[in-house]
């Protein structure tokens, strides 16, 4: 018995969560993480006041499909449920996307940023500020909507001072306060807390795709439990290779130059630059779908109009777009010119290569080619959930998780996590999560 658990693992995994549990202060941010992470999936279900919760059921079907299901994944079911928390973190994440691109383009917020952890303060309170703009605007557009859906009855309080304006400020406090959690768990809980709670969001929602998934194999004549396998093993593939693309590297060696101070020699060793293949992360993928939302929202599609981000057109643009954007963030966020001056600086070069502006050319060089790649695999991704759609037949729900920024950032989150705990075991002498090897970290996002 022993021996089919050592095969299993399940010996290992005993071990190992026996180690956790030895260690206070990391018990004690993972029951601090869960505890914030249960408030969070609470509030997702408080209706925002003055709206009757028995008579969303129409707004509810209607949000979980189209433009407003793409949205609705990241908050876990709070748009669809008109929750206080409707907006999630979306608005935070793209006050965050403009002020790092304005950080790139705008000396002034460069500067800022090179202060150190005064400068890091400054640009999260002007990422803030951002944010209340844009809740200024998507709530009132989110109550607009909501108001064309459901029934009138359902609001039991109209007017401006008694519905339009609370909600407004409801939805908005709803967000500051999705934020201060993410704050809190990233100080004293484990990982980033902003990306749990999108994490944590996305997986609420996978139960429900299952289930709906198993229904449909079972109760209809569309392949019945063998097909339903086979998109199982589909999909533990599909996470094998974002895994594998999460974490792949080029590595360029660097070799350093011997010093001799006094009786003691330093450098003289050779090390490496990890070049990551996804160096852009989800960023691409999450530009390119907000490029591709304007069209929809001026047509009206989440009325239900007739174009479709399941259609030949649609998910071409999208993929070309991806790769585009790769090529673009990647450019704006390595810095080949900056890296040959660190290396010159710390009396280090590329063998065979020149130090200073050739250097530079080596790195920008071999970034262009592993970037080609890794932009092709991450047009793939995104646009996988169509191709599961459209031809394997699976539902739309459950097709999210088959690709886009959903599974990436299930992979980047859980990878980080994971990564996090294994430090704290390293740190106390115990042993990894994984028997041999050590878990890297996420690209960024």
């Amino acid at each position: 018995m022993n021996k089919i658990l050592h095969v299993l693992g399940i010996t290992r995994f005993v071990q190992t969560a026996q180690n956790i549990y030895r260690i206070e202060e990391l018990r004690k941010r993972i029951g601090y993480t869960l505890l914030l992470l249960l408030v969070f999936r609470f509030g997702s279900f408080i209706v925002i006041p003055g709206i009757d919760p028995t008579m969303i059921e129409s707004f509810s079907q209607s949000a979980r499909e189209g433009l407003l299901g793409m949205l609705d994944l990241f908050s876990g079911g709070a748009l669809s449920n008109a929750s206080i928390f409707a907006l999630g973190v979306m608005p935070y994440i793209s006050a965050s996307i403009v002020i790092q691109l304005m950080t790139i383009m705008v000396p002034a917020l460069q500067r800022i940023q090179r202060e150190g952890e005064s400068g890091r303060r400054k640009i999260n309170q002007y990422t803030r500020l951002l944010t209340l703009v844009i809740l200024a605007v998507q709530a009132p557009m989110y109550l607009i909507t909501l108001k064309s859906q459901i029934p009138a009855e359902a609001f039991m309080v109209k007017g401006f001072i008694g519905y339009t304006l609370p909600a407004v400020l409801c939805l908005i406090a709803g967000t500051m306060f999705v934020m201060w959690l993410g704050e809190r768990i990233t100080d004293r809980g484990l990982g980033n807390g902003i990306s749990l709670l999108i994490m944590i969001g996305i997986i609420s929602r996978l139960p429900h795709a299952l289930m709906a998934e198993v229904d449909t194999r079972f109760n209809e004549t569309t392949g019945g439990p063998l097909l339903l396998i086979v998109e199982i093993l589909i999909l533990m593939f599909v996470f094998m290779a974002s895994i594998a693309l999460v974490q792949a590297v080029r590595r360029i060696p660097v070799q350093y130059a011997k010093r001799i101070v006094g009786n003691r020699q330093y450098g003289g060793a050779r090390q490496y630059i990890p070049l990551k293949i996804n160096a852009a992360g989800v960023m691409p993928i999450i530009f390119a779908q907000a490029l591709m939302f304007v069209p929809m929202l001026f047509s009206g599609f989440a009325a239900g109009s007739n174009i479709s981000p399941y259609g030949f057109w649609y998910t071409l643009i999208y993929a070309l777009l991806v790769i585009i954007f790769t090529y673009f963030y990647t450019a704006i966020t390595v810095n080949p010119t900056m890296m040959a001056e660190e290396i010159k600086k710390n009396g280090g070069f590329i063998p065979g290569v020149k130090p200073g502006k050739k250097t530079a050319e080596e790195i920008d060089r071999i970034m262009s080619k592993i970037t080609l790649p890794g932009s092709v695999f991450l047009a793939m991704i995104a646009i996988l959930p169509t191709f599961a759609y459209r031809f394997m037949g699976v539902g739309q729900s459950f097709s999210q998780f088959y690709g886009g920024t959903s599974l990436l950032i299930l992979v980047g989150v859980v990878l980080d996590t994971l990564q996090q705990i294994e430090s704290h075991l390293l740190l106390r002498h115990y042993d990894g999560l994984m028997k041999t090897g050590r878990l890297k970290g996420r690209t960024s996002y």
